[in-house]
């Protein structure tokens, strides 16, 4: 295949972000693994992969094609693809759809209780995309919707809710809507002329480094409840240690308003907190 052919595709991953499912995947498959009990199905595996990806791939899609406009006229985001026009918007909504539908047979494929709450998914993941229209925190449900991986692997697995994908997902929530805050703080001023909705743009920068590391302290605290409540004894304790270190740095890097290194405390230390929580998951599971 050339490589112009190949180009489409290519950027069609950059605009998504592929290499940010790094964020939710190690807790679908945290919950994978404490559901079964640390021996899941091949084909599980398989088909919550298949999920992970067609949910945020359409997320993704979907957020880029409601906020071409909103990107065009942003300095920081002009250069997107969308609003580029490297990319077109009518491939780009055929791509929400597949990946969507992407979901919709992976949940079909998982069991019965996934197919049916695979719309209520579809509505949560796209939802987020319109809420900076209407509310300050907007960050909060990015964080749900990143927050139902693990519920939805537990499904997955047990077909049954518990409580702790639960205190898992809400672990998420709130540790989502918190980087989602700092990051948001490069945009305070281009939000509020455009009459967007962020908790920067509500109380100012100073204010909402508080309510992201509040949130932070709530993420830390669910997730040590959480793998208490099933055993994991060793990963709640050294889990607890790892994250408090990474979350610490990602507030040291954007400290006093510091935004020249929000790439590295957004992209880079983000990515290892949840790699981090399932290593020693995995190693309490298998070896203590």
């Amino acid at each position: 295949m050339s490589t112009a052919a190949l180009r489409p595709v290519a950027l069609t991953l950059r605009m998504i972000k592929w290499e940010h499912t790094v964020f939710a995947l190690p807790f679908a498959l945290i919950g994978l693994l404490v559901a079964s009990g640390g021996s899941p199905e091949w084909v599980t595996l398989f088909w919550i992969l298949v999920a992970m990806v067609g949910a945020r791939s359409s997320a993704m899609a979907f957020n880029r094609l409601v906020d071409h406009r909103i990107d065009a006229a942003n300095p920081r985001t002009a250069s997107r693809e969308l609003p580029s026009g490297a990319l077109a918007r009518l491939p780009v909504l055929v791509f929400t759809l597949g990946t969507a539908l992407l979901l919709v047979i992976a949940a079909w494929q998982l069991n019965e209780i996934c197919l049916r709450l695979s719309p209520a998914a579809l509505v949560l993941i796209w939802l987020y995309s319109l809420t900076k229209r209407f509310t300050a925190f907007a960050h909060l449900f990015l964080g749900l919707a990143l927050g139902i991986a693990p519920l939805g692997a537990w499904l997955a697995v047990t077909g049954s809710f518990a409580l702790f994908p639960v205190l898992l997902g809400i672990g998420v929530m709130t540790w989502v809507a918190g980087f989602d805050i700092l990051y948001s703080c490069q945009d305070l001023e281009f939000d509020r002329s455009a009459g967007l909705h962020s908790i920067p743009a509500r109380w100012g920068a100073d204010k909402a480094r508080w309510v992201s590391r509040a949130l932070h302290w709530v993420t830390i605290v669910a997730w040590y409840i959480a793998l208490r409540e099933v055993g994991l004894l060793m990963a709640a304790s050294v889990g607890s240690v790892l994250v408090s270190v990474l979350l610490g740095y990602e507030h040291w890097l954007t400290r006093s308003g510091d935004l020249s290194r929000i790439d590295k405390a957004f992209f880079e230390v983000n990515s290892w907190v949840g790699m981090a929580l399932l290593a020693v998951v995995v190693v309490d599971i298998y070896w203590v």
